[in-house]
């Protein structure tokens, strides 16, 4: 007796270390919109790192709330806890999947749970029942006008932009205008200059930085010395050594005039120094005096053939860097007017239209282009189906998702089809005929089909494809033309990608009838939301025809 007590205590203990993860639920039953609270628990080293999964859907039921790890030591182990809130506003059984739960990079399956989701009880005796109200039309005080306001203010927004654009590159354009000698570029930016005028309007530092830029420009253009990035003194100072070098004749007077400016240059930019309006104009002055002295003294060289010849060849090389730089310009210029148009059109549509429109008519939307495209009708089985698609049906193996002993009884079965099952959008049409059994007088007796029992091998046929938590409602159906009554049974369903584990959830609709001892069937399966599938599939039930037995 001890040795067998022994040996359940024993197995129990392994099967508990086996047993990594323990999973439980407070309730199997709840109201629709209730929460189920999913536990997940499991014991671990303290050095061990257990990574618990990051889901938005337990298969058709959805995480309303992830609660934080509970964690309880015990000796040298620690006990985690981790909770999910769950929840599903479609009353029906369902299936939590087993999920992996990584524990130093092992994975763990945890136990897979029903659960069912019951309507809420509507007492009629106890609660008055009033007919529903009539459709009121609500006035639409705002309307559309916002849309194209935006729309405009936008337009003006992108105009304004392009403006100063265009303008910032013309001004540079101009700047960048190419002379013909340093001393009539240095000219004509003095005379662009006074006509901002920029220190009449208090713009005075402006006004110093772009004279002294002049200046520095022809300094070092002119007698070729690295004026731009020069310190005053600096400037000064190899303007002396460049006059000597050069052999020109320069008047201590000229170097004072130029070294006054550059250092009131300096206070005013540097000190926020305010000189007064009769010294901005001297200085103004001083400068130009200075340039046109330094013109003067510089001497005369006269070019040999050669250098004429080298000089005609660096102008050359100027010049084709200069078109190559405008040709770049106008490439850039292109690209961005293409690019501002392209973005106001889009703007536009989405304001106007909205942004699913602009994505569906500019990326592109298979069920989109399934819609608009050209449709087929044809004629399919036995007895037929005539019915209008977007594209002609290919004859499918119906064998394949029956069950074998489902197929005793049929004569013949056809089965046409748009897609697969695990496609966005998919249609099937297929026929059976059954065998007629003989009565007792020697006739053929007609085969009595059940439709609902039809309905029910409809949906146990896409269960064997993968569906999963299926919600049916049923009613009756009759075809536009004919007037033939059938039975038509639609809902949802999840199905489980095999990669991912992502659940996705599917909408379907299918057709039965009965017609001369025979079955006629159609199913449509597309993903629920799909506004472009849910008109596909109206236009579709809405055109089928069939061949009346009593005709």
């Amino acid at each position: 007796m001890r040795k067998l007590i022994l040996y359940f205590l024993f197995t129990a203990t392994v099967f508990a270390q086996q047993k990594q993860v323990l999973t439980s639920i407070d309730t199997t039953k709840n109201k629709i919109g209730a929460e189920f609270k999913l536990t997940f628990k499991t014991s671990v080293d303290t050095s061990a790192k257990v990574v618990f999964p990051n889901l938005k859907n337990f298969g058709a039921l959805e995480v309303i709330q992830s609660y934080p790890i509970d964690t309880i030591r015990k000796n040298d182990r620690y006990e985690l806890i981790k909770k999910y809130g769950l929840t599903q506003f479609d009353s029906g059984r369902y299936t939590i999947p087993s999920v992996k739960i990584l524990i130093d990079k092992k994975a763990y399956l945890s136990d897979s749970i029903k659960v069912e989701v019951a309507d809420v009880p509507v007492d009629t005796l106890k609660q008055k029942m009033y007919d529903i109200k009539n459709i009121v039309a609500v006035e639409d005080t705002i309307g559309d006008w916002w849309k194209y306001l935006l729309a405009l203010v936008l337009l003006a927004c992108i105009g304004a932009l392009a403006y100063w654009y265009y303008k910032k590159r013309q001004s540079v354009k101009i700047e960048e205008e190419v002379y013909k000698t340093p001393i009539e570029k240095a000219t004509n930016l003095l005379n662009n200059l006074e006509k901002k005028e920029l220190w009449q309007h208090g713009e005075v530092k402006e006004y110093y930085s772009e004279l002294t830029d002049i200046v520095r420009n022809y300094i070092e253009e002119a007698i070729e010395i690295p004026a731009m990035e020069s310190t005053t003194t600096e400037l000064i100072e190899g303007l002396k050594g460049a006059s000597l070098k050069k052999k020109m004749k320069l008047s201590k007077d000229t170097f004072d005039n130029l070294l006054s400016v550059l250092k009131q240059a300096d206070l005013v930019k540097f000190a926020k120094s305010k000189p007064m309006d009769f010294e901005i104009t001297e200085d103004r002055k001083k400068i130009e005096r200075a340039i046109v002295t330094l013109d003067k003294a510089i001497p005369v060289i006269v070019e040999t053939q050669d250098e004429m010849l080298l000089n005609e060849m660096q102008r050359q090389e100027r010049l084709k860097r200069e078109l190559e730089k405008q040709r770049k310009k106008r490439i850039v210029t292109a690209v961005v007017s293409v690019l501002l148009l392209v973005f106001t059109v889009t703007a536009f549509f989405v304001v106007t239209k909205g942004f699913d429109y602009v994505v569906d008519n500019v990326f592109g939307n298979s069920s989109k282009e399934l819609l608009e495209g050209e449709w087929i009708t044809s004629e399919y089985g036995s007895p037929i189906v005539r019915i209008n698609t977007p594209k002609v049906l290919v004859r499918t193996d119906l064998k394949k998702i029956l069950p074998k002993n489902g197929t005793a009884l049929i004569k013949d079965m056809q089965s046409f089809a748009y897609g697969s099952f695990n496609d966005n959008f998919y249609i099937m049409v297929s026929t059976l005929q059954y065998k007629q059994e003989p009565s007792a007088d020697g006739q053929a007796k007609e085969t009595k089909i059940d439709l609902a029992k039809s309905l029910d091998g409809a949906l146990q046929s896409l269960e064997a494809q993968g569906a999963q938590n299926m919600i049916v409602k049923q009613e009756d159906f009759e075809t536009n033309e004919g007037g033939v009554k059938g039975i038509k049974g639609y809902g949802t369903f999840s199905k489980i990608d095999g990669e991912s584990q992502s659940s996705a959830k599917f909408y379907y609709e299918t057709l039965i009838f009965s017609q001369d001892g025979g079955l006629q069937q159609i199913i449509i399966v597309h993903e629920e939301g799909d506004k472009y599938a849910n008109e596909i599939s109206d236009k579709i039930l809405s055109s089928v025809e069939l061949q009346n037995a009593q005709q």
